[in-house]
């Protein structure tokens, strides 16, 4: 038994060898396709046109070898010389032909005996004969197909034309290029759009990730909302006018800083040392107030144009400084003397050319 079984096994073994060879030999060989132009490529269906009528008529193994297809073309895809490039595979016409090779059989007529009515009910197969019909109907399609592919494309004139017209209608009057800032604000919006679907992802994965950067962006944009706000306040609250505006007939600076000036120093050349002071301190309110650090208006009071400069400004100090001096004499009754005038006029001066210091410190500093 066993030695009938040894057997057994080494007559399979030896089939199977023997059958390799064959299978091997059988196995149609792999056809590397050609780089072709479009004249090689329409050269070629016209030569296959020919090697399909031959073995339509003789019908035997010579005409109809597979081997007289050739290799498959890659064409390109227009006249341009970086166009891309299309494959066309013959293989269906290299199977038709080898089984062109075999006579057709004579197909069962309709309800012979022995044919299962199942079988009647089917269409009828194609026979070879019919599908070399085919096969020459497809190749002239396709060389005709590449001989329209050869013509230049149309100019489109008239579709050019149609179309213009529809633009220039009613509907179509208000339609705008694109605009840097619409691409800008786009491209944000994208980008913010995957921020957030990357948290999204990153919280299903790590909770903690996704949720740190959300709270971060958060914070973020409250930060420069509350940047954006400070500085609105503080615009605000040094109330800068508009450039076009004009000051009111009775504002200080409707009179130039310089008439002021001059009136200061005409009192204190005759000794009047309270209107000199009072003088010098409009002066510099002229000033101020010509260089819109508010907007003008003769009503405020000296305390509430001091008010109107921010604390970080440079001249707040000496135009504390100098309004403590002319409140004291002008409305405080103290008697002022030349050395009073001189320290206001030193102030006044400094104010007056934008430094808001002055080497000359008035007594007492500002009014409480």
């Amino acid at each position: 038994m066993t030695a009938r079984l040894v057997f057994a096994c080494a007559a399979l073994a030896a089939a199977l060898a023997g059958a390799q060879p064959r299978a091997v030999a059988d196995a149609p060989a792999a056809h590397q396709p050609r780089e072709a132009s479009l004249g090689e490529y329409r050269a070629h269906l016209t030569a296959l046109a020919a090697v399909v009528e031959a073995c339509a008529r003789a019908r035997e193994m010579k005409a109809c070898d597979p081997a007289l297809v050739g290799e498959d073309d890659r064409i390109p895809l227009g006249n341009d010389a970086h166009a891309g490039r299309r494959l066309i595979r013959y293989g269906w016409l290299r199977v038709l032909l080898s089984k062109a090779q075999d006579k057709d059989e004579a197909a069962p007529k309709p309800g012979a005996k022995g044919v299962p009515a199942q079988e009647n009910s089917l269409p009828p197969r194609r026979t070879t004969a019919e599908l070399l019909q085919d096969a020459k109907t497809r190749l002239a399609r396709e060389l005709a197909q590449a001989d329209a592919g050869a013509e230049p494309a149309p100019a489109h004139l008239q579709e050019r034309a149609a179309m213009r017209q529809v633009l220039a209608g009613r509907d179509f009057r208000t339609l705008e290029e694109t605009t840097a800032k619409d691409t800008v604000l786009e491209k944000l919006a994208n980008w913010l759009n995957r921020l957030f679907e990357s948290a999204a992802k990153l919280r299903a994965s790590a909770a903690w990730v996704g949720r740190t950067v959300v709270v971060g962006f958060i914070v973020a944009v409250c930060v420069g909302l509350i940047w954006g706000l400070m500085q609105l306040e503080r615009r605000w609250h040094i109330r800068l006018a508009p450039e076009s505006a004009e000051p009111a007939a009775t504002a200080a600076s409707a009179r130039g800083w310089q008439l002021w000036l001059e009136d200061a120093r005409q009192a204190a050349a005759a000794g009047q040392w309270r209107e000199a002071i009072h003088f010098a301190y409009w002066a510099a309110i002229s000033r101020l107030e010509a260089k819109r650090l508010w907007p003008a208006d003769r009503a405020r009071t000296p305390r509430e144009y001091l008010a109107l400069v921010a604390p970080e400004d440079a001249r707040q100090a000496g135009l504390a400084a100098l309004t403590g001096s002319f409140e004291r004499v002008w409305y405080g009754g103290r008697a002022a003397g030349e050395s009073d005038y001189r320290k206001a006029e030193a102030l006044a001066s400094a104010l007056i050319a934008g430094s808001g210091t002055s080497s000359t410190r008035p007594e007492g500093g500002a009014a409480q």
